[in-house]
């Protein structure tokens, strides 16, 4: 059975990333997720139903366009096969013992999926998408305090100390080194992982932002004022901390005991 509902849960995930994929362009053009229907980018002719099979269609249109044979970017089928991926996982991980938690988690990990790639591009966090995310998250959180199921002032705890954390970057730097949407962004991330996972994904977080940082600068020969988004290293941290954090904090303190 559980095998089952994790098959459901990436398939759902193909169709709810050929969806963000939606969000995303059409929140770069200042346009209505709910309106219309779904366009080629390039000649924006109306895509009909074959053009729509997440991953499937790309893999037989040779990834291009039917209607006037551009190049589709990369980034519709990754975004499908990604949240295919973190569907699944959410679900087996979380779905069977804490269904309505799971239900959250897929609801806020769609939201971040979309502030991942957007701010790739566009170096900006929407608000549309973040509010709405840190919603769901406190409102489950309240909910589950509510009835006993969880404390909320774990949570709460690590929110500010992640988005105090920041703030304090923020205003040092005076917005130079990272943007007051990664403070917003911070509060949502810490309703997430609780306290002290939190500290695991942050610390994933700045880890991988080093890496691909330097490795940026190698290949380019740019020097340290290369500008690089931090949402997607910040995203990218906290879903690793979310299915394995308890396992890293083991597998650390192993170490200092």
């Amino acid at each position: 059975m559980e095998t089952i509902g994790i098959i459901l849960a990436a398939l759902l995930g193909l169709i709810i990333g050929s969806f963000l994929n939606a969000v995303i362009y059409r929140l770069s053009q200042s346009e209505s997720v709910a309106k219309g229907r779904s366009y080629c980018p390039h000649c924006k002719h109306q895509l009909s139903w074959l053009d729509l099979f997440p991953v499937v269609s790309f893999i037989m249109l040779a990834g291009k366009c039917r209607y006037c044979q551009k190049t589709i970017s990369w980034q519709y089928p990754a975004v499908e096969v990604v949240t295919a991926v973190v569907f699944a996982l959410l679900v087996s991980q979380f779905w069977f013992p804490y269904w309505l938690y799971a239900v959250a988690l897929l609801a806020v990990a769609s939201a971040l999926i979309v502030i991942f790639v957007y701010d790739f591009y566009y170096y900006l966090i929407p608000d549309k998408v973040l509010f709405p995310a840190a919603a769901v998250m406190f409102s489950y959180r309240l909910f589950a305090w509510l009835a006993n199921w969880d404390s909320l002032t774990n949570y709460l705890v690590a929110a500010l100390v992640a988005a105090g954390f920041f703030l304090a970057i923020f205003l040092v730097s005076r917005g130079r080194w990272i943007g007051f949407g990664d403070v917003k962004l911070a509060i949502l991330l810490g309703l997430m992982l609780g306290w002290p996972n939190i500290i695991v994904g942050l610390w994933l977080s700045f880890l991988l932002g080093a890496v691909v940082g330097v490795a940026a600068m190698v290949a380019s020969k740019k020097g340290m004022k290369s500008e690089m988004p931090f949402a997607p290293f910040l995203i990218l941290g906290t879903f690793l901390a979310l299915f394995w954090g308890q396992q890293l904090l083991q597998w650390y303190t192993q170490f200092i005991v």
